[in-house]
């Protein structure tokens, strides 16, 4: 076997194991959200308001330890029970990186630098906001492939505990496909497309950005590793760069983008991608200095 086919088979064995145990959390997750919480629950925790709705999506990811991996599934099992698609996404968004698992290895990756932290936090929360603000009025439909429906009145405490364990499997097995597809792909990019062919590219500030976004995109690092990778491009990139990176790869990725492709209709996907791509552009330029 070639040098290179080693090397892309290492890579693609470690995104498997960076992956899988925050998989599997997440659709234990999802489990135990379709059987346990009922459509009543989240329509008295869901503000009426809209814009309080969007805020509060923004920042309960904070309670989920979840990464980019994991957090499809939860969304879709969210919107399954009435959380509306406005709220929806921004708790997808924010979820792998503002929750204190990601946030204190943020800390630790940069020498026990709080400013990297934060500013990753703030970014992705206007992200997130601005995003929801924008669906609110575009999408009045959830944007979902094939609709959910649960059953779960009136039935014992082992029959919903059972019912929780096969949809957990069943996520498993239906989300792990795609994390399997999109890691061979990443693995192969990584592998044939030179790190340094994409840092020569990187020279402006608007360019180093688009550059770290697309390599944050092509590596598909988990969000609880990614800081610590970001700080060793530190001394070739500017802050606002690692930002870019730093907030962008977990919302969006090889891995979770076939993974929304399988649960959200294509041109809904395809709009997220272009407000996130765009905002996170922004943002990381006018408020990382």
């Amino acid at each position: 076997m070639s040098s290179s086919l080693l090397q892309m088979n290492t890579i693609f064995i470690s995104i498997l194991i960076e992956a899988l145990p925050f998989i599997l959390l997440g659709v234990i997750i999802s489990g135990i959200i379709q059987i346990f919480v009922t459509d009543e629950m989240m329509a008295k925790a869901i503000p009426k308001n809209k814009f309080g709705a969007i805020v509060l999506a923004s920042v309960i990811g904070a309670l989920f330890p979840a990464c980019e991996c994991g957090i499809v599934p939860i969304t879709r099992r969210l919107m399954a029970k009435g959380v509306p698609l406005y709220a929806a996404i921004p708790f997808m968004l924010t979820g792998p990186i503002i929750n204190p698992v990601v946030l204190f290895a943020t800390f630790v990756a940069f020498g026990n630098d709080w400013k990297i932290m934060i500013e990753r936090g703030l970014v992705a929360f206007l992200v997130s906001l601005i995003v929801g603000l924008i669906l609110a009025f575009q999408f009045k439909t959830p944007q979902v492939k094939n609709e959910i429906h649960v059953h779960t009145a009136s039935k014992k405490m082992s029959e919903k505990i059972g019912e929780a364990l096969k949809h957990t499997i069943d996520e498993f097995f239906s989300v792990g496909k795609f994390v399997i597809i999109g890691g061979l792909i990443a693995a192969a990019m990584q592998t044939y497309v030179k790190t340094s062919t994409l840092m020569a590219l990187g020279h402006g500030a608007v360019s180093s950005n688009i550059v770290m976004m697309g390599l944050s995109y092509i590596l598909s690092l988990c969000s609880s590793a990614d800081a610590f990778i970001a700080s060793s491009f530190r001394s070739t990139f500017n802050d606002s760069a690692i930002i870019a990176f730093l907030v962008f790869g977990p919302m969006f990725d090889i891995k979770n983008t076939l993974m929304m492709l399988s649960q959200f209709k294509t041109k809904f996907v395809f709009s997220l991608f272009a407000y996130v791509f765009i905002l996170v552009l922004v943002l990381s330029l006018l408020i990382v200095h």
